[in-house]
């Protein structure tokens, strides 16, 4: 009669000899996760080889083989004249592969949860997958111009700083942390600001910052203006909050207030979204006169001004206008945006700019995501800040943007004369283009991908009233721009001729 450890190997442990990895493998692996899963005990005795052959019906060199691989791995203890042991390791990272079909499923995690969720419609994603060569998108920084070997050192000698270690282990925050307080002097300097680390919070994205605000800004109905067309990912921030979104016309001047003053009633709007410097997606700017009437009205309303301004530090001709927030004396504005975007993504840093009751919640709030933060990131971005290298590559960067844009604009009136209508932008990497007659975005971007050009289909802006793409320009050299304006002519005029 088997023994119970030869019983339990024998309706286990199964093979197939057909495919390419070796038997001796599978029924190690097999054994090994009967161990791991408590069917077999530290210390239980196995079979013999002779034995383990005759239960597994295989070669006896197959079943020495299963065991000097066990051994191997640490798993059992071959002990000579007395047989082969089962351990348990210690520590163990071995990547088990069970293939029969009692032990498989234990590596083929469920698909779907045993359990009820609340499943999220406005945060469905918005990425779609493609194999083109060109990508536009809605106005990206082009990660080339990173410079990675400066960067290198940067980030090494931030690594370095004794300090380091005490900013990780410090509970208390009584002083501000010296990027804080760089990071104020720096926008002081170019936004008008008169703040202080009371008045700020930086996170890892203007995403986090917006979630931020809206969890403690939004109840379930609340009403949140935006932009007649606005921004995609901002909205599903909106309405994962629980708030209801309204649109307002969108005009040469930007944001019409009147329409706000004339449709609602004071203490029913809860905020405003708006991207003053450059409105999403048309980057229309809003006029110094509708700025000063929005914070009026935002005074005698009582609602929030949410002034985003993703792109503040790229302005190609003139100054960039000053944001409503350094006008804030009422305590009206949030002000969001982000430092570092001539550098690689993921060492830029969202900001929050507002009063400072609001700034001491949001950060309350913001230890429950991200209560670690990134201090080699803060501390090489104080050196950048301090010794002048953000600002130098932020105008090395500008130079390229605007010779990129210039080339755009060439290459739009060679191709696209009588077809598209556009401004030329004063900063930003987009550019609004708008179609004369009214084709099928859809259509056109259908064509476009199989002449290996990718159009999103979050940058394409169609109703009966509008027929237009957001143009993000920055991630292409001058010579890809006129291959992807050459591209996107030829799958216009595919689309006229169905």
């Amino acid at each position: 009669m088997n023994s119970p450890v030869s019983q339990i190997i024998k309706q286990l442990v199964t093979f197939d000899k057909s495919i390419v990895q070796p038997v001796y493998v599978q029924v190690a692996q097999q054994i090994i996760n009967a161990i791991q899963r408590g069917y077999l005990d530290k210390g239980s005795k196995l079979p013999g080889t002779r034995v383990l052959s005759k239960v597994l019906d295989i070669h006896r060199n197959t079943a020495v083989a299963i065991y000097e691989e066990l051994a191997s791995q640490g798993w059992v203890d071959i002990v000579a004249n007395k047989g082969t042991f089962v351990l348990l390791p210690e520590t163990s990272a071995t990547k088990i592969k069970a293939t029969t079909q009692h032990l498989d499923h234990a590596y083929t995690y469920a698909k779907v949860a045993g359990f009820p969720f609340q499943k999220s419609f406005h945060l469905a994603s918005t990425t779609q997958e493609t194999t083109a060569k060109y990508i536009i998108n809605d106005g990206q920084p082009d990660l080339r111009l990173h410079p990675v070997h400066q960067f290198s050192r940067w980030y090494s000698a931030a690594m370095k700083r004794k300090p380091l270690i005490n900013k990780w282990n410090k509970t208390s925050a009584l002083t501000p942390s010296v990027f804080s307080t760089q990071l104020c002097n720096y926008l002081n300097a170019t936004r008008g600001f008169h703040i202080n680390s009371d008045n700020l919070m930086n996170t890892r994205s203007t995403e986090m910052n917006l979630y931020v605000v809206s969890q403690l800004l939004i109840t379930p109905n609340d009403l949140v203006l935006v932009g007649q067309l606005s921004n995609y990912a901002s909205n599903m921030i909106f309405q994962e909050a629980g708030a209801t979104i309204r649109t307002i016309p969108v005009d040469k001047e930007g944001l019409n207030v009147d329409y706000i003053r004339t449709h609602f009633v004071k203490k029913s709007i809860r905020c405003v979204y708006v991207c003053a410097n450059r409105d999403y997606p048309t980057t229309i700017t809003l006029s110094p006169k509708r700025r000063l009437e929005l914070l009026a009205l935002a005074k005698t309303y009582g609602f929030a001004i949410v002034e985003d301004d993703y792109d503040y530090d790229f302005q190609f001709d003139g100054s960039a206008m000053l944001p409503m927030a350094s006008a804030n004396t009422h305590g009206m504005v949030i002000y969001l945006g982000k430092l570092g975007q001539s550098l690689f993504p993921s060492f830029h840093t969202g900001f929050v700019v507002a009063p400072e009751n609001f700034i001491q919640e949001a950060k309350n709030y913001l230890q429950l995501l991200d209560k670690q933060g990134d201090l080699i990131q803060e501390q090489m971005l104080s050196e950048l800040i301090s010794e002048g290298e953000i600002y130098r590559l932020k105008k090395k960067n500008i130079v390229t943007y605007k010779q990129r844009r210039d080339r755009l604009c060439y290459y739009l009136g060679f191709y696209f004369e009588g077809i598209l209508t556009w401004d030329i932008p004063l900063g930003g990497l987009a550019i609004w283009l708008q179609f004369v007659e009214t084709i099928s975005l859809v259509k056109l971007a259908e064509e476009a991908e199989k002449l290996d050009l990718f159009l999103p289909k979050t940058i394409l802006y169609q109703d009966k009233n509008t027929c237009a793409i957001r143009f993000g320009f920055g991630h292409l050299n001058e010579d890809e721009l006129g291959i992807v304006i050459k591209k996107l002519k030829l799958a216009y005029d595919k689309v006229l001729n169905f």
